[in-house]
C-alpha cells in the first residue's frame, strides 16, 4: 500500500533530526552523502514525485559506500562502522520507495539511530535529542493511519502518546537490573572519546590541556572547602627521566597507606569523569580506611579498574600529613638518576647551589630564589625548546608552563644531590555557586615537584608559584601574560556567558548523578530504603510485573473515562441526531455527518438546506478547523430554531 505524502515529511523530518547528531562522528564523506540524499528526498517531497532515483543508482550507491566504510575503518564491526551503516541504510531506505512498508522499516531504523547517540554521549542535550527524535517517529506512524489529520493534531496525540509512556519508562529505570560500565563494551572502540592527564609529562603536553574548558572531575565538601594553596589534586607521580619526557615508575600498591595520616581532615565526595586511567585525582593526603581504592608507595590514590565511566568516590583527605619520614633508600636513589649527559648548563647551575654550603633545605632555597628573581615568564605559548629542553628553559627563553617549571626545578634538584620528582594533577577548582559544587577543568591541569628532606620527608614544591604566584590565588586566567590564548569562558568581559553555564552546568550534575549514576549501589540502596533488602533479579522481575499491571489498569481506566466523555460541539451535534430519531431517523453508527444529512433530507425535502447548513458546520468544526464560542453558540440556535415535521 502506498503511504501518504504527510507520512513521508515526517519520515523525513524525523530521519534529519536522527542523523543531525551523527554527522560529527561519521566520516566526512559519508555525512555529505546522507545530507544530499536528504535534499534529494525533500525534493521529490515537494515536487511530486519528481526526480525518481534509479534502483541501480541506489544499489551502486550502497556498495560504495559499504566499501568506502570497510576502507575507512578497517573492519564491519564495531561502534562506529556500524553506525555508518545505519546512516547509509536509512537514507537510502528513505529514497527506495513510497510505501507503507518502507515507512516502518526506516522509522525502525531511526530508532537504532537515536539508541546509537547514546554510544557516544550521555548528556541531558543528546537525551533530550533523542526523545525529540522518537517523538517524531511515533507522528510518523501516526501519520500513517491518521493522513488527514491536521499537523496540531497529529503533534498533540503524539505527545500524549509519549506521556501515556513516561510511567513506564520510570518504572523500567528503578527496577531494570543495572549493569555496571559503559554502555558500548568493545574493546577497540569502548572508550576512544576520553580525554586527560598522562602517565607521561613532555614541553607542551599539559599546555594543550589548559585550552580546554571541558570538565575534569567535581567534588562536594562535606563542611569546610580547602583553600587554594590546598587544592592540589594529586594524579600520576612521574620518576623517571630521559632527557625530555617524564615518565611514572611501577609501584606497590596497599590496603592502606604508607604513612600515619594525621591533623584536620576534609571530607568529600568525587564525581570523576571518565578518562580510562586508575588514578583518582585526591586532594593529598588520603586518609586511611577508603572503601574501594588502593594505596601506592608514592601517595596515589587508585581505582580497582580504569575509571571508564563516570564513577564517584568518597574520599577524605588530611594535608597536614607528613609523609615519606623513612621513605626507602630504592625510592631516593630513583630520585636522584639522572641522563648521563644533555643539559650540562643546568647541571653547572645546580653545582653551584650545593658549592655555595648549606643543606638540602638551603639547595631549594637556591633555587626557588633563582627562579623568584631569574625574569622568567608563565605562558601557554613558550618558545620551542631544542634537544637540552632544561638549559633551553632557563637560560635561553626564560619562558614556559607548569610542566617547563617543574621538570627545571627537578632536574636541577636531582643534579645537586636532593631527591626529587615531578607530580602531575590538578590545581584550583571553582565553586559553582547554582549548586555549591567544585568543578575542577581540563584548564587546571598541573604539574609541580616534590622533594625529600631528611626529617621532613616528602614536601611539595610549586615552581610554577615562584614566579607566577596569582596562578594558585586566582586561577590560570590571572596568571598567563596578556595576548596568551585562552579558554573562551575565562576571558573577563563574558561573565553573564559564565553565569550561563554554572546553571547548565549544574542542572547537568544533577542528571550526572540521579539519572546517569543510578548504578547498581544506588538501586540497592533505594531498594533497601522501600523495605527489600536482598532484592534479587528474581524480585525486581516481579515488581516490575506489578508496577506494569498498575499502570496498565490505571490507563485503561482513563480511556474508559475518556470514551464516555463529550464535547460541546458533540452535545450539539447529539441534540441535532436526537430530535432526528425522535421523527423515526435515528443515526447509525457507521454513519458520518454529511451522508447522514443526505438521508435526512430526502426524508424532510423542506427543511433540506437546513439540515445541510448544520452537517456541514459541524462537519467544518470537527474535522477542520476548531470554532470559536460564537460558532458553537449560532449552531446550536441553528439547531434549536429547526422544526422537523
Amino acid at each position: 500500500m502506498v503511504a501518504e505524502r504527510s507520512a513521508h515529511r515526517w519520515l523525513l523530518l524525523t530521519a534529519g533530526l536522527t542523523l543531525a547528531p551523527h554527522t560529527v562522528h561519521l566520516p566526512r564523506w559519508l555525512a555529505a552523502l546522507c545530507a544530499m540524499l536528504l535534499i534529494w528526498r525533500g525534493a521529490q517531497l515537494w515536487h511530486l514525485g519528481r526526480w525518481r532515483a534509479p534502483r541501480l543508482l541506489l544499489m551502486a550507491i550502497a556498495l560504495g559506500v559499504a566499501a568506502g566504510i570497510r576502507l575507512d575503518f578497517g573492519h564491519f564491526f564495531g561502534k562506529d562502522p556500524g553506525i555508518a551503516l545505519l546512516a547509509a541504510m536509512l537514507c537510502l531506505k528513505l529514497m527506495e520507495g513510497d510505501h507503507t512498508r518502507d515507512v516502518r522499516v526506516a522509522v525502525l531504523l531511526c530508532f537504532f539511530l537515536q539508541l546509537g547517540q547514546f554510544f557516544y554521549n550521555q548528556s541531558l542535550p543528546v537525551a533530550a535529542l533523542a526523545l525529540a527524535g522518537a517523538w517524531l517517529a511515533t507522528i510518523t506512524l501516526l501519520a500513517l493511519h491518521q493522513p488527514q489529520a491536521p499537523i496540531a493534531t497529529q503533534l498533540g496525540t503524539g505527545g500524549l502518546l509519549f506521556a501515556q509512556a513516561l510511567p513506564f519508562m520510570l518504572a523500567l529505570f528503578i527496577l531494570f537490573p543495572r549493569v555496571q560500565g559503559p554502555l558500548w563494551g568493545l574493546p577497540a572502540d569502548a572508550y576512544s572519546g576520553v580525554s586527560g592527564l598522562s602517565d607521561t609529562m613532555s614541553p607542551g603536553s599539559i599546555s594543550q590541556l589548559s585550552l580546554s574548558d571541558a570538565i575534569a572531575f567535581r567534588a562536594q565538601f562535606d563542611g569546610a572547602t580547602p583553600a587554594p594553596a590546598l587544592r592540589y589534586w594529586r594524579g600520576p607521580v612521574l620518576t623517571e627521566f630521559d632527557g625530555r619526557t617524564w615518565r611514572s615508575a611501577p609501584s606497590t600498591l596497599r590496603n592502606e597507606p604508607a604513612y600515619p595520616p594525621s591533623g584536620s581532615s576534609y571530607r568529600y565526595t568525587i564525581t570523576l569523569e571518565p578518562h580510562n586511567q586508575r588514578w583518582l585525582l585526591a586532594l593529598d593526603y588520603a586518609d586511611a580506611g577508603l572503601a574501594g581504592v588502593h594505596y601506592t608507595d608514592d601517595f596515589q590514590l587508585l581505582a580497582p579498574e580504569p575509571v571508564r565511566s563516570r564513577a564517584r568516590f568518597a574520599l577524605r583527605a588530611r594535608p597536614h600529613t607528613m609523609v615519606g619520614i623513612d621513605e626507602r633508600e630504592t625510592v631516593l636513589a630513583a630520585a636522584l638518576r639522572l641522563p648521563s649527559r644533555g643539559n650540562p648548563r643546568a647541571r653547572q647551575l645546580a653545582q653551584e647551589f650545593a658549592k655555595a654550603g648549606g643543606g638540602a633545605r638551603d639547595i631549594v632555597q637556591r633555587a626557588i630564589d633563582h627562579l623568584r628573581t631569574g625574569g622568567y615568564v608563565y605562558t601557554l605559548t613558550p618558545a620551542r625548546l631544542g634537544d637540552d629542553t632544561i638549559d633551553g628553559f632557563l637560560f635561553d627563553t626564560r619562558e614556559g608552563f607548569c610542566e617547563h617549571f617543574a621538570s627545571a626545578f627537578v632536574f636541577v634538584m636531582r643534579a645537586a644531590g636532593v631527591p626529587a620528582r615531578v607530580v602531575t594533577g590538578y590545581q584550583g577548582g571553582a565553586i559553582n555557586p547554582v549548586d555549591g559544587v567544585m568543578v575542577v577543568r581540563q584548564s587546571d591541569a598541573h604539574a609541580w615537584a616534590e622533594v625529600w628532606l631528611e626529617g621532613a620527608g616528602w614536601q611539595r614544591i610549586d615552581p610554577t608559584a615562584v614566579a607566577a604566584p596569582q596562578r594558585i590565588e586566582a586561577g590560570l586566567g590571572e596568571a598567563i601574560r596578556l595576548g596568551d590564548p585562552r579558554p573562551l569562558l575565562m576571558r573577563a568581559e563574558l561573565s553573564w556567558l559564565r553565569g550561563l553555564r554554572n546553571h547548565w552546568e549544574a542542572l547537568s550534575n544533577h542528571w550526572n548523578q540521579w539519572v546517569l549514576g543510578y548504578n547498581p549501589d544506588r538501586q540497592r540502596e533505594l531498594l533497601a530504603r522501600l523495605g527489600f533488602v536482598q532484592a534479587g533479579w528474581q524480585t525486581l522481575a516481579v515488581m516490575m510485573s506489578v508496577a506494569a499491571g498498575l499502570l496498565i489498569a490505571a490507563l485503561l481506566g482513563w480511556a474508559l473515562r475518556q470514551r464516555h466523555r463529550v464535547d460541546r460541539l458533540d452535545r450539539i451535534w447529539l441534540a441535532f441526531c436526537r430530535q432526528a430519531a425522535r421523527r423515526g431517523q435515528a443515526r447509525a453508527q457507521w454513519e458520518g455527518p454529511l451522508a447522514y444529512a443526505a438521508r435526512l433530507q430526502a426524508a424532510f425535502p423542506a427543511r433540506a438546506a437546513e439540515i445541510a447548513q448544520i452537517a456541514a458546520d459541524y462537519a467544518r468544526l470537527r474535522y477542520r478547523a476548531p470554532g470559536t464560542a460564537a460558532d458553537l453558540r449560532a449552531l446550536a440556535q441553528r439547531i434549536r430554531r429547526l422544526q422537523l415535521p
